[in-house]
């Protein structure tokens, strides 16, 4: 991979290098690494820059990758647009890949703004503990960038298993393209910075809302000890989260999801992306990637409450499978909060009412820019991480009581399942209908062994009968749909131009 294009992309602050001979001057005028990292304000600043991706992986491309190459979303076909690629190829599991590389603009995108934090963080990390700013900042500020490459490794190590890792910033060409890690040795790292994080981030208490916190990086270490399949270590982490007090539930589900310009970073919240409404360049759209399409101005004001809606054309993404719909038991209020339902005059299907994702839908002021914060970890997760680490360790009387805690807030009886595999999979259920559009399915469905079994049933579904899953009498499934049903992406094919490792 390309580094030094990324890391000048990442800071706009030039190489950083360093010299032993004290006649190399740096001109004072030119904002670089040797210039800049020198104030408390300057790594505040830097680390700033280091969220600034998150914004771009969850506005879109998050959901795609995560949830429409899943069996929770599709896309609504319209045979007079014809196929956005890049995203019927994920929801028809015929994502073109060949040697390991694949060509899907939605991955490279992934792949491209996970490095992107990674050197930012890098750049932090190799500069804080020389400096002489105050040992509070420091350490603050050193915890939030060991949290965001922990994250973005976390998410290279769960889309591609593998990836260059690079851990020191890149001064010069031939650094740029480093080895490839394999996954085993990405979660061993992933490991260490987030242990390392823990120690040295405040708890959501003391920490400034929206930054990362001890609690948020006990999640991620969780996570990963998920996937490994160390129960017992995932326990720890997810006690110490429960018993720190920090979080709890929200009474109602709808508001464990914020509005465009309130209720954020609420106790339920763990971790996640900052988005702001207006004109400064920090807002969202993602909203207007969960919709059917084509959609007139006047029924998109009913979703969006906008003073000056606009009519949408072309396929919609991320719509809500009848699989989905259909796996809420009766009564469990999460149903209405999370899918709504919308009837649009030009459809070309003879059902013209679709769902769509509703828990995002929240009034903002302008088309196409709200302030929706996005769900990275919730406490809800963390209860049913638990839930599902005790029940793998058979301590199932354990488990049920924090099983129980979610569904008791969705308005459901507690679970009446009693053996391991039963609870096992009510967890699983959970889960599904719990953090549905949360970006969680995918890598539910890999982590757990699921993904090829439950594909390949859905897709035989989707064959059978193209009407449910949103195809028009004209429309058609692709004779290749379901044919690449694998747990892992290949890596983007524009970056393994520029290595030589792929």
């Amino acid at each position: 991979m390309k580094k030094s294009i990324i890391f000048s992309i990442a800071l706009s602050l030039g190489a950083f290098s360093c010299s032993d001979d004290f006649l190399t001057v740096t001109p004072e005028t030119a904002l670089s690494s040797a210039t800049f990292f020198k104030t408390e304000t300057d790594f505040i600043q830097a680390v700033n820059s280091a969220y600034v991706p998150l914004r771009t992986l969850h506005n879109i491309t998050s959901h795609l990758l995560s949830e429409q190459h899943s069996d929770n979303a599709r896309y609504v076909r319209n045979v007079l647009f014809g196929a956005t690629e890049n995203q019927s190829n994920l929801a028809d599991f015929n994502v073109p890949t060949a040697n390991g590389i694949t060509t899907n603009g939605n991955v490279l995108t992934a792949y491209r703004q996970n490095y992107l934090i990674i050197a930012r963080a890098n750049q932090v990390l190799a500069l804080i503990d020389a400096s002489t700013i105050p040992d509070a900042t420091k350490k603050n500020v050193k915890g939030q960038a060991l949290f965001l490459r922990a994250l973005s490794y976390l998410e290279i190590a769960r889309y591609f298993n593998r990836g260059p890792l690079q851990l020191t910033p890149v001064s010069v060409r031939s650094e740029a393209a480093a080895a490839l890690g394999t996954g085993e040795q990405l979660y061993a790292q992933i490991i260490k910075d987030a242990t390392e994080a823990i120690g040295l981030l405040p708890a959501k208490s003391a920490q400034e809302a929206g930054r990362a916190t001890s609690g948020a990086a006990r999640a991620l270490l969780a996570n990963v000890y998920m996937i490994q399949k160390k129960w017992a270590d995932a326990e720890t982490q997810l006690r110490a989260i429960v018993s720190s007090g920090e979080y709890s539930l929200m009474p109602n589900y709808a508001d464990a999801f914020s509005n465009s310009t309130s209720n954020k970073n609420t106790r339920e919240s763990v971790f996640e992306v900052q988005y702001l409404e207006g004109s400064q360049g920090l807002n969202g759209n993602f909203l207007y990637s969960m919709l059917p399409f084509p959609i007139a101005a006047n029924e998109l004001v009913t979703i969006t409450g906008t003073s000056n809606p606009q009519p949408l054309s072309g396929e919609g993404n991320n719509i809500p499978t009848p699989d989905l719909i259909e796996a809420y038991e009766t009564g469990d209020k999460r149903k209405e909060a999370t899918i709504g339902t919308i009837t649009l005059g030009g459809a070309l299907h003879a059902n013209k009412t679709f769902p769509y994702i509703k828990k995002y839908a929240r009034p903002h002021a302008l088309h196409n820019n709200h302030g929706m914060n996005w769900p990275i970890y919730r406490y809800s997760e963390v209860l049913l991480f638990l839930a599902e680490a005790l029940i793998e360790q058979n301590k199932l009387a354990d488990a049920t009581p924090f099983l129980n805690q979610v569904r008791t807030r969705a308005g459901l009886a507690n679970t009446t399942a009693t053996t391991q595999a039963a609870l096992r999979d009510a967890v699983y259920q959970e889960r599904r209908v719990e953090l549905a559009f949360e970006s969680k399915r995918l890598h539910d469905l890999v982590r757990t062994g699921r993904l090829e079994t439950v594909i390949k049933a859905y897709g035989d579904r989707v064959k059978a009968d193209k009407f449910r899953y949103y195809f028009p009498a004209e429309g058609f499934v692709p004779s290749d749909a379901f044919t690449n049903i694998t747990p892992y992406y290949g890596l983007p094919a524009a970056e393994a131009d520029l290595s030589p490792n792929f």
